[in-house]
């Protein structure tokens, strides 16, 4: 098991990023920490194999505590989910040694990537002792590219609720059934669907009805 430590001020957030580590299979929730000195603190005592670090903290900002883990040798990976997207935080957090940054909002399916992709990693330099440089070039080269900022009008929350009715449609299903599950219109229904084609998290064909018009139809392939 994979044992993340959650590192956000926001209680509210911190709940959501704990659930989706939660409902990810192989990682559980070592802790919450609501400020960067409770961060350093916990993981010392705790050990987490990962860190999901905010920026903006009440006390030291998550640059300072990612220095913080660096100068103390704690062997633990960090990933970044922040609001913060100017250019020198994030070349600052790069050259701290973070696995990915991830901009809020985004959704689980974004995070869920992120996670999965540190399981493989986990796994793999877990049984090397000694590594080729396909091994190297597979660690280096394999990164998801992970999801985008979310377009204008659109929200995290109703992003999740698309999601999750995509996840569970069989085999497929158009925007229209979409909108029903989820009580939003087509229009906006439709937004979210070809957003996540657009991500690459789901596919979209097209199928020939009675009125000879073609319906798209989408399917969830975003893990």
């Amino acid at each position: 098991m994979i044992r993340v430590l959650v590192v956000d001020d926001d209680f509210m957030v911190a709940k959501v990023h704990s659930g989706y580590v939660a409902k990810t299979p192989g990682f559980a929730v070592a802790g919450v920490a609501r400020t960067g000195a409770d961060a350093l603190r916990m993981i010392g005592e705790l050990a987490p194999d990962l860190v999901l670090l905010d920026i903006y903290l009440p006390d030291i900002d998550g640059l300072t505590v990612l220095r913080g883990i660096r100068e103390s040798a704690e062997a633990t990976d960090v990933v970044v989910i922040s609001a913060a997207d100017d250019v020198d935080t994030i070349r600052a957090a790069v050259r701290g040694g973070v696995l990915h940054y991830l901009i809020k909002p985004f959704t689980y399916g974004a995070l869920y990537d992120q996670l999965r992709h540190f399981a493989a990693l986990h796994a793999k330099l877990g049984v090397l002792s000694r590594a080729a440089q396909s091994d190297v070039d597979e660690v280096f080269g394999g990164r998801p590219r992970g999801s985008a900022a979310l377009p204008k009008g659109l929200t995290a929350q109703t992003a999740e609720l698309v999601e999750r009715v995509l996840r569970a449609a069989t085999p497929d299903l158009s925007a229209q059934e979409c909108a029903e599950a989820t009580a939003l219109s087509r229009v906006s229904a439709r937004r979210y669907l070809e957003y996540f084609v657009e991500t690459e998290h789901a596919h979209v064909r097209l199928r020939y009805g009675g009125t000879g018009r073609p319906e798209r139809r989408y399917h969830w392939i975003g893990g």
